[in-house]
């Protein structure tokens, strides 16, 4: 897609972008219970309420996390998580069977010192689930190792507020916008795919097909842009996506990267497809994100790095999805 194009996808999708939803989803209320450990609490929240202008931080922001008191009656409208900090020797003494009642995601957050790596599961505590992350300090490099991660993982639907009213998880949260919209991204490009390769669907819907899964990757890709400038505190605004239209108008490869894909990738048609539509997301949802944080576009060196991760990352998810869908006796080439 050239900028051209894209300024004229721009045009054609400007009545389905709903920026009220998202500016509505930016303000949308939440809050996280915290216990645990007094000094390590106030280490936390230091770190999560950090890097709001000036030296006050709002009202909205510190109410986010709010201390528990099984002792009292607990309010849990809102509440998407409970984070649990404590030291290496104290696990024992959280008390977290209380919590259950809360039906809540615990992240337990373990500060060990003597540990040389921070560790954590896979996937983040389902609603009535505890999970345990050991870390040797709390510093946020630190915590987006999983820590961060899994607890916006447990902020479906309210990402955009989270990354909106606490600065230090906007980055966390704009990866998160972004896996989920080129997860989007691929199944409308893979559902197109397969229709172009069914014989009487291909000839009736073919085209068709093909035309609206381009409007459709492009209209997720425009939505995430939106959510992701109101994640680091913009307004949603369609006027703004003016200056973001040479990230998806090509300015980070797009061509190049479809065409080094469709060379590399070792499979039929519908997974070069898919693959395309999910890394050109990722370098859509980087860059923006990067436009953000940073006040201007990306250099040669930064574009380079994303293009190559996103290709990287397409070309093993295109691998394994084949991979699989042989071990199923699909087809062998």
């Amino acid at each position: 897609m050239n900028a051209l194009s894209a300024a004229a996808a721009f045009q054609r999708l400007r009545g389905s972008l709903n920026t009220g939803a998202v500016h509505a989803g930016a303000r949308r209320p939440f809050k996280f219970f915290v216990c645990g450990d007094p000094g390590l609490l106030g280490e936390l929240r230091s770190i999560l309420l950090a890097g709001h202008e000036g030296d006050s931080i709002p009202f909205e922001a510190a109410a986010a996390f709010e201390t528990l008191d099984v002792q009292r009656n607990v309010d849990t409208t809102d509440a998407r998580a409970v984070i649990c900090v404590a030291r290496a020797g104290d696990r024992g003494s959280l008390g977290l069977e209380k919590l259950a009642p809360l039906r809540l995601p615990v992240l337990v957050l373990v500060v060990d010192r003597d540990v040389t790596a921070p560790s954590g599961p896979v996937q983040a505590p389902g609603p009535d689930g505890v999970e345990e992350y050991v870390v040797d300090r709390l510093a946020i490099d630190v915590l987006r190792g999983r820590f961060l991660p899994h607890l916006i993982d447990c902020c479906k639907g309210i990402e955009v507020a989270v990354g909106r009213r606490l600065p230090a998880l906007r980055d966390t949260v704009a990866a998160k916008l972004t896996r989920d919209a080129a997860m989007a991204a691929l199944k409308v490009a893979g559902a197109s795919a397969v229709i172009d390769h069914l014989p009487i669907l291909g000839i009736v819907l073919g085209a068709f097909a093909s035309g609206a899964d381009m409007f459709a990757i492009t209209g997720i890709q425009m939505n995430l842009m939106l959510n992701i400038g109101a994640t680091y505190g913009r307004d949603p605004d369609l006027s703004q996506l003016w200056e973001l239209l040479p990230v998806v108008g090509g300015g980070f490869g797009w061509r190049a990267l479809a065409r080094e894909l469709s060379g590399f990738i070792p499979v039929g048609g519908i997974f070069i497809k898919a693959a395309i539509a999910y890394a050109g997301t990722v370098v859509v949802g980087e860059g923006v994100a990067f436009f953000y944080r940073n006040g201007r576009q990306m250099g040669v060196e930064d574009a380079a790095r994303v293009y190559d991760d996103a290709k990287a990352s397409a070309m093993t998810f295109a691998r394994e999805i084949l991979t699989r869908f042989r071990g199923n006796g699909g087809p062998k080439n």
